[in-house]
């Protein structure tokens, strides 16, 4: 199967010998970031830095000129990727004879929520996550958009793989995390990740719901499990604690915002990019779902976009209901490929068998810049390289 492996313009610029070696993996496609979150990330092979630190939500390229005079707009790197860093590194990576895609991340960007409050979402104790813009806010939507055509259509790009084109909510990978200590599941986290800015109050208003009613409701929904009671999980979960219909009320307004958002921004990415450009979506097939793989319906994502890129490290059965659909698309099988993050490079040969009967496609690769020289002799021996 064709393999692609996830890799930041850091990884490359400034490593003579980062082009090559991922090449000699067997991979024959990078998916190279563009535009991404902040983060603390190891390069335990570059010759000049150990860690690089990114502060914020970038664009690693430099943002064109039409987002001038705008209150909402990407904002260039520091000095973790100066310049045209994606640029630098996709010239690098094609000079070693490897395909590169364009690595978007969309609806995460905590310094857009610090600097526009009033884009987040806001959940019903009135608590903001800064982390995660309300993707039904019209300047937000229009924001999105934009920035997934400018990030996706790089020069040198022959496709683009969307992360968090959809809702994101509680769960995040923040820094110092002190979430834990209550477990809540499936239903939980559906709860505490349900949006109440005004926009998203007006979206329950037309299914027929009272949003101060409503906020009331998951607050007494959500004692329970404040208490330790335990959360059943799944949707059957999120029904039991709101209730069938307000519960169904919910999601009908969530989902339908989700869908326009993707038909949208992959509209504004075909419409900027040369005949023949793939467009993959990071995706969840549960729609309630929320985070970097947002849920979608598998049967509209996939008459919107070329194919899913699908989290498989815990097991490959998320595939299915996408392979279930017939549509001829690409499902991307991604795994982690780093020990230290819970990936299992040693079984990734295994891993990908059992992938491709249930109808994988392609392989992702998480993440060739952070995974150890241990870890990349695995994969090596896994695809052959």
């Amino acid at each position: 199967m064709k393999t692609s492996a996830f890799v930041y313009p850091w990884d490359v610029n400034g490593d003579p010998q980062a082009p090559a070696r991922i090449a000699a993996l067997g991979v024959r496609q990078v998916t190279l970031a563009s535009a991404y979150h902040s983060t603390r990330a190891l390069t335990p092979r570059h010759p000049r830095h150990r860690v690089v630190t990114a502060a914020y939500a970038a664009a690693l390229y430099p943002p064109g000129e039409h987002w001038q005079g705008r209150a909402l707009c990407p904002h260039p790197a520091g000095d973790w990727a100066p310049g045209d860093a994606f640029g630098e590194a996709a010239a690098a990576l094609g000079d070693a004879g490897l395909e590169v895609h364009t690595w978007v991340v969309l609806a995460h960007s905590s310094r857009l929520g610090a600097e526009h409050p009033d884009t987040s979402v806001v959940n019903a104790y009135g608590d903001r996550y800064p982390w995660a813009p309300c993707i039904a806010q019209p300047a937000t939507r229009a924001y999105l958009v934009d920035l997934a055509a400018e990030a996706a259509v790089r020069p040198g790009a022959a496709g683009t793989e969307l992360e968090s084109l959809g809702w994101y909510g509680l769960a995040h990978l923040h820094a110092h995390d002190k979430t834990g200590g209550v477990g809540l599941g499936d239903a939980g986290q559906y709860l505490m990740s349900l949006c109440f800015c005004p926009t998203c109050r007006a979206g329950y208003g037309q299914q027929g719901l009272d949003a101060d009613a409503l906020a009331v409701a998951v607050r007494e929904a959500l004692e329970p499990l404040w208490r330790g009671a335990p959360d059943d999980g799944g949707w059957a979960g999120v029904e039991k604690l709101l209730g069938q219909d307000t519960a169904a009320a919910t999601r009908a307004w969530r989902d339908a915002t989700a869908r326009s958002l993707q038909e949208q921004a992959v509209a504004a990415v075909r419409a900027a990019a040369p005949e023949g450009f793939q467009v993959l979506l990071h995706a969840d097939p549960v729609t309630h779902h929320t985070g970097a793989n947002v849920g979608v319906d598998p049967a509209h994502v996939l008459s919107v976009a070329d194919g899913v890129v699908v989290p498989c490290t815990g097991g490959p059965g998320l595939l299915t209901p996408f392979a279930a659909t017939g549509a001829d698309a690409v499902l991307a099988a991604n795994f982690t490929i780093v020990s230290g993050m819970g990936g299992s490079p040693a079984t990734l040969a295994a891993d990908a068998s059992r992938a491709r009967d249930l109808g994988a496609t392609e392989l992702r690769l998480y993440h060739a810049g952070l995974a150890s020289d241990a870890d990349l002799e695995a994969v090596g021996e896994a695809l052959g390289g």
